[in-house]
């Protein structure tokens, strides 16, 4: 899965704060589009979560998964597909965060999905950009509003 999507936006708020809520999976199904059910399955000596069952309702895809994670340090958390579910074969993402030193951080979303589905390739990088461009909309709105 070499292609990725990749999208960003500028929200007003410092890293920590975004990152604190990237890794609040309990709040997901309040802000992320589309999930309707989140379990942390296993935690690191951190305390941040390395495996989360996903319950996903965004048409056309509705499916059951685990993504597991990869909090590399406070500015980027990665992730892949640990346990592939009936639609999603692969999935594979990022949040890169970088403060802009005036109060605000660039948030850069890379995402590449592989569905059992065929799907052209011009349709997924389609439904990537909606998945990301959602996605960043709704932590910026958590972010900035609480």
């Amino acid at each position: 899965m070499a292609n990725q999507t990749t999208s960003d936006i500028v929200i007003e708020s410092d890293p920590q704060t975004i990152m604190s809520t990237i890794a609040d999976f309990k709040s997901y199904p309040t802000w992320a589009t589309g999930v309707k059910e989140t379990e942390v399955v296993s935690t690191g000596v951190d305390g941040r979560a390395e495996q989360v069952r996903f319950v996903l309702d965004a048409a056309p895809i509705r499916d059951e998964y685990v993504l597991a994670y990869d909090w590399t340090n406070d500015s980027e958390v990665t992730w892949n597909l640990a346990e592939h579910g009936k639609m999603l074969r692969a999935m594979d993402g990022a949040y890169v965060l970088a403060d802009q030193g005036d109060g605000t951080t660039r948030v850069t979303y890379r995402l590449a999905v592989d569905v059992s589905i065929p799907l052209l390739g011009m349709l997924k990088r389609k439904a990537e950009k909606v998945i990301i461009d959602t996605a960043l909309k709704g932590l910026k709105k958590r972010v900035e509003q609480g």
